[in-house]
Protein backbone atom coordinates (compact mmCIF):
# COMPACT_ATOMS: atom_id res chain seq x y z
CA UNK A 1 0.00 0.00 0.00
CA UNK A 2 3.08 2.23 -0.16
CA UNK A 3 4.26 4.87 2.31
CA UNK A 4 2.16 7.69 3.78
CA UNK A 5 2.98 11.26 2.77
CA UNK A 6 4.15 12.14 6.31
CA UNK A 7 6.97 9.58 6.10
CA UNK A 8 7.96 10.60 2.60
CA UNK A 9 8.17 14.25 3.68
CA UNK A 10 10.39 13.26 6.61
CA UNK A 11 12.94 11.33 4.53
CA UNK A 12 12.82 13.63 1.51
CA UNK A 13 16.19 15.32 1.13
CA UNK A 14 17.98 13.03 3.60
CA UNK A 15 21.17 11.65 1.94
CA UNK A 16 20.79 7.98 1.15
CA UNK A 17 24.28 7.35 2.48
CA UNK A 18 25.55 9.35 5.40
CA UNK A 19 22.12 10.30 6.70
CA UNK A 20 20.48 6.91 7.28
CA UNK A 21 22.45 4.44 9.39
CA UNK A 22 20.55 1.28 8.42
CA UNK A 23 21.30 1.81 4.73
CA UNK A 24 24.93 2.68 5.50
CA UNK A 25 25.45 -0.56 7.40
CA UNK A 26 23.93 -2.70 4.63
CA UNK A 27 25.93 -0.94 1.94
CA UNK A 28 29.18 -1.04 3.89
CA UNK A 29 28.92 -4.73 4.82
CA UNK A 30 27.32 -5.71 1.46
CA UNK A 31 25.13 -8.10 3.46
CA UNK A 32 21.31 -7.96 3.67
CA UNK A 33 19.48 -7.18 6.91
CA UNK A 34 16.15 -8.86 7.69
CA UNK A 35 14.06 -7.27 10.46
CA UNK A 36 10.87 -9.10 11.46
CA UNK A 37 9.14 -6.56 13.77
CA UNK A 38 9.03 -2.97 14.98
CA UNK A 39 10.47 -3.99 18.35
CA UNK A 40 13.51 -5.58 16.67
CA UNK A 41 13.94 -2.49 14.50
CA UNK A 42 13.94 -0.09 17.47
CA UNK A 43 16.35 -2.31 19.42
CA UNK A 44 18.81 -2.29 16.55
CA UNK A 45 18.43 1.41 15.74
CA UNK A 46 17.22 3.34 18.78
CA UNK A 47 18.09 6.62 17.07
CA UNK A 48 15.46 5.83 14.44
CA UNK A 49 12.64 5.14 16.90
CA UNK A 50 9.39 6.50 15.54
CA UNK A 51 10.11 5.83 11.88
CA UNK A 52 8.16 2.53 11.77
CA UNK A 53 5.05 4.16 13.21
CA UNK A 54 5.20 7.04 10.75
CA UNK A 55 5.89 4.66 7.84
CA UNK A 56 3.20 2.24 9.10
CA UNK A 57 5.55 -0.71 8.48
CA UNK A 58 6.39 -3.63 10.74
CA UNK A 59 8.98 -5.77 8.93
CA UNK A 60 11.83 -5.04 6.52
CA UNK A 61 14.31 -6.64 4.15
CA UNK A 62 17.15 -4.23 3.30
CA UNK A 63 19.29 -5.61 0.48
CA UNK A 64 22.54 -4.28 -1.05
CA UNK A 65 22.58 -3.72 -4.81
CA UNK A 66 25.87 -5.08 -6.18
CA UNK A 67 26.72 -4.91 -9.89
CA UNK A 68 30.08 -5.96 -11.33
CA UNK A 69 31.54 -5.94 -7.84
CA UNK A 70 30.44 -2.37 -7.15
CA UNK A 71 27.88 -1.35 -4.53
CA UNK A 72 25.50 1.02 -6.31
CA UNK A 73 22.68 1.31 -3.74
CA UNK A 74 20.18 -0.53 -1.59
CA UNK A 75 16.72 -1.98 -2.05
CA UNK A 76 14.20 -2.02 0.80
CA UNK A 77 11.20 -4.37 0.86
CA UNK A 78 8.82 -3.59 3.74
CA UNK A 79 5.72 -5.29 5.14
CA UNK A 80 2.60 -3.89 6.82
CA UNK A 81 2.56 -6.68 9.43
CA UNK A 82 5.35 -8.36 11.42
CA UNK A 83 6.87 -11.07 9.25
CA UNK A 84 9.73 -13.49 9.85
CA UNK A 85 11.17 -14.29 6.45
CA UNK A 86 11.88 -17.96 5.74
CA UNK A 87 15.22 -19.06 4.22
CA UNK A 88 13.54 -19.50 0.82
CA UNK A 89 12.08 -15.99 0.97
CA UNK A 90 15.42 -14.53 1.91
CA UNK A 91 17.09 -16.37 -0.98
CA UNK A 92 14.44 -15.13 -3.36
CA UNK A 93 14.79 -11.50 -2.23
CA UNK A 94 18.60 -11.70 -2.43
CA UNK A 95 18.38 -13.01 -6.00
CA UNK A 96 15.85 -10.31 -6.81
CA UNK A 97 18.19 -7.61 -5.51
CA UNK A 98 20.92 -8.91 -7.82
CA UNK A 99 18.61 -8.66 -10.81
CA UNK A 100 17.57 -5.13 -9.83
CA UNK A 101 21.22 -4.11 -9.45
CA UNK A 102 22.10 -5.41 -12.92
CA UNK A 103 19.08 -3.66 -14.44
CA UNK A 104 20.01 -0.35 -12.80
CA UNK A 105 23.64 -0.68 -13.94
CA UNK A 106 22.57 -1.34 -17.52
CA UNK A 107 20.17 1.60 -17.41
CA UNK A 108 22.92 3.90 -16.14
CA UNK A 109 25.28 2.64 -18.83
CA UNK A 110 22.63 3.17 -21.50
CA UNK A 111 21.92 6.71 -20.28
CA UNK A 112 25.63 7.54 -20.33
CA UNK A 113 26.22 6.09 -23.79
CA UNK A 114 23.07 7.64 -25.22
CA UNK A 115 23.99 11.05 -23.80
CA UNK A 116 27.46 10.76 -25.34
CA UNK A 117 26.00 9.68 -28.67
CA UNK A 118 23.57 12.59 -28.70
CA UNK A 119 26.38 14.99 -27.78
CA UNK A 120 28.45 13.58 -30.66
CA UNK A 121 25.57 14.01 -33.07
CA UNK A 122 24.86 17.58 -31.92
CA UNK A 123 28.56 18.36 -32.26
CA UNK A 124 28.57 17.14 -35.85
CA UNK A 125 25.64 19.37 -36.84
CA UNK A 126 26.14 23.12 -37.38
CA UNK A 127 25.64 25.04 -34.14
CA UNK A 128 24.66 28.27 -35.89
CA UNK A 129 23.77 28.68 -39.55
CA UNK A 130 25.26 31.60 -41.46
CA UNK A 131 22.90 34.32 -42.69
CA UNK A 132 24.18 35.30 -46.12
CA UNK A 133 22.59 38.12 -48.11
CA UNK A 134 21.19 35.63 -50.64
CA UNK A 135 18.82 33.86 -48.24
CA UNK A 136 17.27 33.67 -44.78
CA UNK A 137 17.46 30.14 -43.31
CA UNK A 138 15.51 28.34 -40.57
CA UNK A 139 16.03 24.74 -39.46
CA UNK A 140 14.61 22.07 -37.21
CA UNK A 141 16.21 18.80 -36.15
CA UNK A 142 14.17 16.22 -34.24
CA UNK A 143 15.67 12.90 -33.09
CA UNK A 144 13.45 9.82 -33.20
CA UNK A 145 11.15 9.57 -30.16
CA UNK A 146 11.28 5.76 -30.07
CA UNK A 147 14.30 3.50 -30.26
CA UNK A 148 17.69 4.02 -28.73
CA UNK A 149 20.06 4.68 -31.64
CA UNK A 150 20.88 8.07 -33.12
CA UNK A 151 20.50 8.79 -36.80
CA UNK A 152 22.58 10.27 -39.58
CA UNK A 153 20.45 13.19 -40.82
CA UNK A 154 22.29 16.46 -41.46
CA UNK A 155 21.92 19.86 -43.09
CA UNK A 156 24.09 22.86 -43.89
CA UNK A 157 24.23 26.31 -45.48
CA UNK A 158 27.57 27.20 -47.08
CA UNK A 159 28.33 30.69 -48.46
CA UNK A 160 30.16 30.63 -51.80
CA UNK A 161 31.74 33.32 -53.95
CA UNK A 162 29.76 35.98 -55.86
CA UNK A 163 27.04 35.99 -53.13
CA UNK A 164 26.00 32.45 -54.13
CA UNK A 165 24.99 29.97 -51.42
CA UNK A 166 25.02 26.17 -51.26
CA UNK A 167 22.27 24.37 -49.33
CA UNK A 168 22.61 20.71 -48.47
CA UNK A 169 20.53 18.14 -46.62
CA UNK A 170 21.23 14.44 -46.33
CA UNK A 171 20.43 11.20 -44.54
CA UNK A 172 22.77 8.30 -43.84
CA UNK A 173 20.71 5.10 -43.97
CA UNK A 174 20.58 3.26 -40.65
CA UNK A 175 20.95 4.29 -37.02
CA UNK A 176 23.84 4.19 -34.61
CA UNK A 177 27.22 5.71 -33.82
CA UNK A 178 28.70 4.44 -37.09
CA UNK A 179 26.00 6.23 -39.09
CA UNK A 180 26.49 9.43 -37.08
CA UNK A 181 30.23 9.26 -37.76
CA UNK A 182 29.54 8.75 -41.47
CA UNK A 183 27.28 11.80 -41.38
CA UNK A 184 30.14 13.83 -39.93
CA UNK A 185 32.50 12.65 -42.68
CA UNK A 186 30.02 13.53 -45.41
CA UNK A 187 29.32 16.97 -43.96
CA UNK A 188 33.05 17.70 -43.84
CA UNK A 189 33.46 16.43 -47.41
CA UNK A 190 30.60 18.66 -48.60
CA UNK A 191 32.28 21.72 -47.09
CA UNK A 192 35.55 20.86 -48.83
CA UNK A 193 33.87 20.25 -52.19
CA UNK A 194 31.71 23.36 -51.91
CA UNK A 195 34.80 25.49 -51.25
CA UNK A 196 36.25 24.10 -54.48
CA UNK A 197 33.25 25.69 -56.24
CA UNK A 198 32.28 22.38 -57.87
CA UNK A 199 28.87 22.11 -59.58
CA UNK A 200 26.15 20.09 -57.79
CA UNK A 201 26.46 16.99 -59.98
CA UNK A 202 30.20 16.80 -59.37
CA UNK A 203 29.76 17.29 -55.62
CA UNK A 204 27.45 14.26 -55.53
CA UNK A 205 29.87 12.26 -57.68
CA UNK A 206 32.68 12.91 -55.20
CA UNK A 207 30.41 12.13 -52.23
CA UNK A 208 29.45 8.89 -53.94
CA UNK A 209 33.12 7.88 -53.90
CA UNK A 210 33.34 8.66 -50.18
CA UNK A 211 30.30 6.50 -49.35
CA UNK A 212 31.40 3.67 -51.68
CA UNK A 213 34.76 3.47 -49.89
CA UNK A 214 32.95 2.85 -46.57
CA UNK A 215 31.70 -0.58 -47.68
CA UNK A 216 28.93 -2.28 -49.65
CA UNK A 217 26.37 -1.78 -46.87
CA UNK A 218 26.83 2.00 -46.59
CA UNK A 219 24.28 4.23 -48.31
CA UNK A 220 23.14 7.82 -47.98
CA UNK A 221 20.74 10.21 -49.67
CA UNK A 222 21.61 13.82 -50.39
CA UNK A 223 20.13 16.96 -51.93
CA UNK A 224 22.63 19.65 -52.92
CA UNK A 225 21.53 23.02 -54.26
CA UNK A 226 23.35 26.21 -55.28
CA UNK A 227 21.42 29.49 -55.47
CA UNK A 228 22.74 32.45 -57.45
CA UNK A 229 21.00 35.68 -56.33
CA UNK A 230 22.28 37.57 -59.39
CA UNK A 231 20.74 35.31 -62.04
CA UNK A 232 17.93 33.96 -59.83
CA UNK A 233 18.80 30.38 -60.82
CA UNK A 234 18.89 27.49 -58.37
CA UNK A 235 20.79 24.37 -59.49
CA UNK A 236 19.81 21.15 -57.69
CA UNK A 237 21.12 17.58 -57.75
CA UNK A 238 19.49 14.71 -55.85
CA UNK A 239 20.88 11.32 -54.91
CA UNK A 240 17.92 9.26 -53.70
CA UNK A 241 16.63 12.15 -51.56
CA UNK A 242 13.01 13.35 -51.25
CA UNK A 243 12.25 16.25 -53.61
CA UNK A 244 12.26 19.81 -52.30
CA UNK A 245 9.10 21.91 -52.17
CA UNK A 246 9.24 25.33 -53.80
CA UNK A 247 6.85 28.02 -52.57
CA UNK A 248 6.63 30.93 -55.01
CA UNK A 249 5.78 34.49 -53.89
CA UNK A 250 2.17 34.07 -55.07
CA UNK A 251 1.71 31.19 -52.60
CA UNK A 252 1.73 28.35 -55.16
CA UNK A 253 3.65 25.24 -54.13
CA UNK A 254 5.63 23.13 -56.57
CA UNK A 255 7.24 19.75 -55.96
CA UNK A 256 10.32 18.91 -58.01
CA UNK A 257 9.03 15.96 -60.01
CA UNK A 258 11.99 14.44 -61.92
CA UNK A 259 13.11 11.04 -60.61
CA UNK A 260 16.23 11.38 -58.45
CA UNK A 261 19.48 9.59 -59.12
CA UNK A 262 20.29 6.52 -56.97
CA UNK A 263 21.43 7.02 -53.37
CA UNK A 264 25.10 7.60 -52.67
CA UNK A 265 26.86 4.25 -52.56
CA UNK A 266 24.20 2.54 -54.69
CA UNK A 267 24.89 3.98 -58.14
CA UNK A 268 27.53 5.39 -60.41
CA UNK A 269 27.97 8.89 -61.87
CA UNK A 270 26.99 10.89 -63.78
CA UNK A 271 24.43 12.63 -61.59
CA UNK A 272 21.98 15.04 -63.16
CA UNK A 273 21.33 18.69 -62.28
CA UNK A 274 18.06 20.60 -62.57
CA UNK A 275 18.25 24.38 -63.07
CA UNK A 276 15.26 26.40 -61.85
CA UNK A 277 14.70 30.13 -62.08
CA UNK A 278 13.12 31.18 -58.79
CA UNK A 279 11.64 34.65 -58.20
CA UNK A 280 12.87 36.85 -55.40
CA UNK A 281 11.10 35.90 -52.15
CA UNK A 282 10.55 32.23 -53.05
CA UNK A 283 10.93 29.54 -50.39
CA UNK A 284 13.02 26.39 -50.79
CA UNK A 285 11.78 23.68 -48.40
CA UNK A 286 14.23 20.78 -47.93
CA UNK A 287 13.66 17.84 -45.55
CA UNK A 288 14.59 14.25 -44.80
CA UNK A 289 12.19 11.32 -45.13
CA UNK A 290 11.43 11.30 -41.40
CA UNK A 291 9.13 14.29 -41.95
CA UNK A 292 6.96 12.75 -44.67
CA UNK A 293 7.30 8.97 -44.40
CA UNK A 294 6.31 6.49 -41.68
CA UNK A 295 4.83 3.02 -41.26
CA UNK A 296 1.35 4.56 -41.56
CA UNK A 297 2.08 7.00 -44.42
CA UNK A 298 3.93 6.60 -47.71
CA UNK A 299 6.21 9.35 -48.94
CA UNK A 300 3.86 10.63 -51.68
CA UNK A 301 1.05 11.05 -49.16
CA UNK A 302 3.41 12.81 -46.78
CA UNK A 303 4.58 15.26 -49.45
CA UNK A 304 0.96 15.99 -50.36
CA UNK A 305 0.18 16.70 -46.68
CA UNK A 306 3.17 19.05 -46.49
CA UNK A 307 1.84 20.89 -49.53
CA UNK A 308 -1.56 21.24 -47.86
CA UNK A 309 0.05 22.73 -44.75
CA UNK A 310 2.00 25.25 -46.83
CA UNK A 311 -1.12 26.28 -48.76
CA UNK A 312 -3.35 26.53 -45.67
CA UNK A 313 -4.50 29.97 -44.57
CA UNK A 314 -1.89 30.28 -41.83
CA UNK A 315 0.74 28.60 -43.98
CA UNK A 316 0.22 31.14 -46.78
CA UNK A 317 0.59 33.98 -44.29
CA UNK A 318 3.96 32.64 -43.17
CA UNK A 319 5.22 31.77 -46.65
CA UNK A 320 4.45 35.08 -48.33
CA UNK A 321 7.52 37.35 -48.42
CA UNK A 322 7.51 40.30 -46.00
CA UNK A 323 8.27 43.82 -47.21
CA UNK A 324 11.87 44.47 -48.23
CA UNK A 325 13.96 46.42 -45.70
CA UNK A 326 14.68 50.06 -46.52
CA UNK A 327 18.17 49.95 -45.08
CA UNK A 328 20.80 47.27 -45.10
CA UNK A 329 21.02 47.11 -41.32
CA UNK A 330 17.29 46.62 -40.68
CA UNK A 331 15.43 43.33 -40.88
CA UNK A 332 12.15 43.32 -42.77
CA UNK A 333 9.12 43.08 -40.47
CA UNK A 334 5.38 43.56 -40.62
CA UNK A 335 2.47 43.38 -38.21
CA UNK A 336 1.57 39.79 -39.22
CA UNK A 337 4.76 37.80 -39.09
CA UNK A 338 7.48 39.89 -37.46
CA UNK A 339 10.91 39.52 -39.04
CA UNK A 340 11.36 37.11 -41.91
CA UNK A 341 13.41 34.81 -39.67
CA UNK A 342 10.55 34.76 -37.14
CA UNK A 343 8.12 33.84 -39.92
CA UNK A 344 10.29 30.95 -41.08
CA UNK A 345 10.77 29.72 -37.52
CA UNK A 346 7.00 29.60 -37.07
CA UNK A 347 6.63 27.89 -40.45
CA UNK A 348 9.09 25.19 -39.31
CA UNK A 349 7.01 24.70 -36.15
CA UNK A 350 3.82 24.56 -38.21
CA UNK A 351 5.18 21.86 -40.54
CA UNK A 352 6.69 19.78 -37.75
CA UNK A 353 3.56 20.07 -35.60
CA UNK A 354 1.30 19.01 -38.47
CA UNK A 355 3.47 16.18 -39.78
CA UNK A 356 4.86 14.88 -36.46
CA UNK A 357 2.27 15.34 -33.68
CA UNK A 358 3.82 15.31 -30.21
CA UNK A 359 1.83 12.24 -29.11
CA UNK A 360 2.95 10.15 -32.10
CA UNK A 361 6.12 8.13 -31.66
CA UNK A 362 8.63 8.45 -34.50
CA UNK A 363 11.21 5.84 -35.48
CA UNK A 364 13.35 8.08 -37.67
CA UNK A 365 15.18 11.35 -37.23
CA UNK A 366 13.87 14.43 -39.04
CA UNK A 367 15.76 17.39 -40.48
CA UNK A 368 13.97 20.38 -42.00
CA UNK A 369 15.65 23.33 -43.74
CA UNK A 370 13.61 26.25 -45.09
CA UNK A 371 15.29 29.13 -46.93
CA UNK A 372 13.82 32.40 -48.21
CA UNK A 373 15.69 33.35 -51.38
CA UNK A 374 16.69 36.98 -51.88
CA UNK A 375 17.63 38.04 -55.39
CA UNK A 376 20.17 40.80 -55.92
CA UNK A 377 18.81 43.84 -57.77
CA UNK A 378 20.33 44.47 -61.19
CA UNK A 379 21.66 47.86 -60.10
CA UNK A 380 24.08 46.11 -57.77
CA UNK A 381 26.14 44.47 -60.51
CA UNK A 382 28.23 45.92 -63.31
CA UNK A 383 30.41 44.17 -65.90
CA UNK A 384 32.74 45.06 -68.76
CA UNK A 385 34.65 43.21 -71.47
CA UNK A 386 38.35 44.04 -71.63
CA UNK A 387 40.76 43.80 -74.56
CA UNK A 388 43.61 41.27 -74.66
CA UNK A 389 46.15 44.03 -74.34
CA UNK A 390 48.25 45.67 -71.60
CA UNK A 391 45.90 48.67 -71.71
CA UNK A 392 43.23 46.41 -70.15
CA UNK A 393 44.60 47.10 -66.64
CA UNK A 394 44.15 50.85 -67.09
CA UNK A 395 40.64 50.39 -68.46
CA UNK A 396 39.80 48.18 -65.46
CA UNK A 397 40.92 50.90 -63.05
CA UNK A 398 38.77 53.44 -64.87
CA UNK A 399 35.68 51.22 -64.77
CA UNK A 400 36.20 50.51 -61.08
CA UNK A 401 36.63 54.17 -60.16
CA UNK A 402 33.56 55.33 -62.08
CA UNK A 403 31.29 52.55 -60.79
CA UNK A 404 32.28 52.91 -57.14
CA UNK A 405 31.65 56.64 -57.33
CA UNK A 406 28.13 55.86 -58.58
CA UNK A 407 27.61 53.45 -55.68
CA UNK A 408 29.02 55.91 -53.14
CA UNK A 409 31.89 53.62 -52.16
CA UNK A 410 34.65 56.16 -52.59
CA UNK A 411 36.60 54.76 -49.63
CA UNK A 412 37.14 51.50 -51.56
CA UNK A 413 38.23 53.04 -54.86
CA UNK A 414 42.01 52.92 -54.35
CA UNK A 415 42.07 49.35 -53.00
CA UNK A 416 39.68 47.99 -55.63
CA UNK A 417 41.57 49.72 -58.46
CA UNK A 418 44.74 48.00 -57.30
CA UNK A 419 43.04 44.59 -56.98
CA UNK A 420 41.43 44.81 -60.41
CA UNK A 421 44.65 46.03 -61.99
CA UNK A 422 46.69 43.14 -60.56
CA UNK A 423 44.13 40.51 -61.56
CA UNK A 424 43.79 41.84 -65.12
CA UNK A 425 47.57 42.14 -65.48
CA UNK A 426 47.92 38.47 -64.48
CA UNK A 427 45.42 37.48 -67.17
CA UNK A 428 47.24 39.50 -69.83
CA UNK A 429 50.60 38.08 -68.75
CA UNK A 430 49.79 34.43 -67.99
CA UNK A 431 46.34 33.51 -69.37
CA UNK A 432 44.28 34.14 -72.47
CA UNK A 433 41.13 36.07 -73.25
CA UNK A 434 38.42 36.98 -73.58
CA UNK A 435 38.75 38.89 -70.31
CA UNK A 436 35.82 40.25 -68.34
CA UNK A 437 35.60 42.42 -65.21
CA UNK A 438 32.58 42.35 -62.90
CA UNK A 439 31.76 44.22 -59.69
CA UNK A 440 29.05 43.04 -57.27
CA UNK A 441 27.72 45.17 -54.42
CA UNK A 442 26.12 43.05 -51.71
CA UNK A 443 27.05 42.78 -48.05
CA UNK A 444 30.59 43.01 -49.37
CA UNK A 445 32.18 44.42 -52.52
CA UNK A 446 33.17 41.65 -54.91
CA UNK A 447 35.61 42.17 -57.76
CA UNK A 448 35.82 39.38 -60.37
CA UNK A 449 38.12 38.93 -63.36
CA UNK A 450 37.30 36.08 -65.76
CA UNK A 451 39.32 34.57 -68.61
CA UNK A 452 39.32 31.50 -70.86
CA UNK A 453 42.25 29.73 -69.21
CA UNK A 454 41.85 26.80 -66.82
CA UNK A 455 45.23 27.41 -65.18
CA UNK A 456 44.97 27.88 -61.42
CA UNK A 457 46.78 30.97 -60.09
CA UNK A 458 49.05 30.28 -57.14
CA UNK A 459 50.87 32.53 -54.70
CA UNK A 460 54.62 32.09 -55.01
CA UNK A 461 57.41 33.29 -52.77
CA UNK A 462 59.27 36.00 -54.64
CA UNK A 463 62.91 36.60 -53.79
CA UNK A 464 64.08 40.06 -52.78
CA UNK A 465 65.80 40.52 -56.15
CA UNK A 466 62.77 39.40 -58.25
CA UNK A 467 61.10 42.17 -60.23
CA UNK A 468 57.69 40.47 -60.18
CA UNK A 469 55.75 37.57 -58.66
CA UNK A 470 54.13 39.50 -55.82
CA UNK A 471 50.76 40.23 -57.43
CA UNK A 472 48.73 37.53 -55.67
CA UNK A 473 50.47 38.26 -52.37
CA UNK A 474 49.20 41.81 -52.73
CA UNK A 475 45.71 40.56 -53.64
CA UNK A 476 45.64 38.32 -50.56
CA UNK A 477 46.79 41.16 -48.28
CA UNK A 478 44.27 43.70 -49.57
CA UNK A 479 41.14 41.53 -49.69
CA UNK A 480 39.11 39.93 -46.92
CA UNK A 481 38.72 36.75 -49.00
CA UNK A 482 39.81 35.71 -52.46
CA UNK A 483 39.74 32.57 -54.55
CA UNK A 484 39.20 30.92 -57.90
CA UNK A 485 36.23 29.11 -59.37
CA UNK A 486 35.97 27.36 -62.70
CA UNK A 487 33.30 28.20 -65.25
CA UNK A 488 32.13 26.71 -68.54
CA UNK A 489 34.34 29.23 -70.36
CA UNK A 490 37.43 29.03 -68.14
CA UNK A 491 37.99 30.43 -64.66
CA UNK A 492 37.14 33.43 -62.49
CA UNK A 493 39.36 34.99 -59.84
CA UNK A 494 37.39 36.90 -57.21
CA UNK A 495 38.09 39.10 -54.19
CA UNK A 496 35.86 40.37 -51.38
CA UNK A 497 36.13 43.56 -49.35
CA UNK A 498 33.82 44.43 -46.42
CA UNK A 499 31.41 47.33 -46.83
CA UNK A 500 30.63 49.52 -43.83
CA UNK A 501 26.93 50.31 -44.39
CA UNK A 502 25.90 53.53 -42.71
CA UNK A 503 23.04 54.78 -44.86
CA UNK A 504 20.74 53.52 -47.54
CA UNK A 505 21.29 49.98 -48.67
CA UNK A 506 21.64 48.67 -52.20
Amino acid sequence: MGYPRAFLSRVDGVPAFGGYRLLNEVLGSRRPRFISSTEEYEQLFPDLTGNPAIARKNAWAVLPLIASGNAIGTCTVSFDEPHCLSPDERTLLTALSGMVAQALARARLYDTEHARAQALQRGLLPRVLPSPAALTPAVRYLPASSGTDIGGDWYDVIPLSAERVALVIGDVMGHGLAEAATMGRLRTAVHTLANLELPPEEVLARLNEVVSDLGDDSFATCLYAVYDPITGYCSLARAGHPPPLIVRPDGSVECLEPTPDPPLGAGEPPFSTVDLRLPDGSLLVMYTDGLVESAARDIDTGIAECTQVLTSEYGRLLTCPPPRPRTSGRRAADRHGGTDHDRLDRLCDLLVGAMLPTKRLTTDDTALLIARLHGLASGNTAGWSLPEDPVAAGLARTHVREQLEVWGLDELVVTTELLASELVANVVRHARGPTRLRLIRGRSLICEVSDASATTPRIRRAAETDEGGRGLQLVSALSQRWGTRYTAEGKCIWTEQPIAWTGAGP
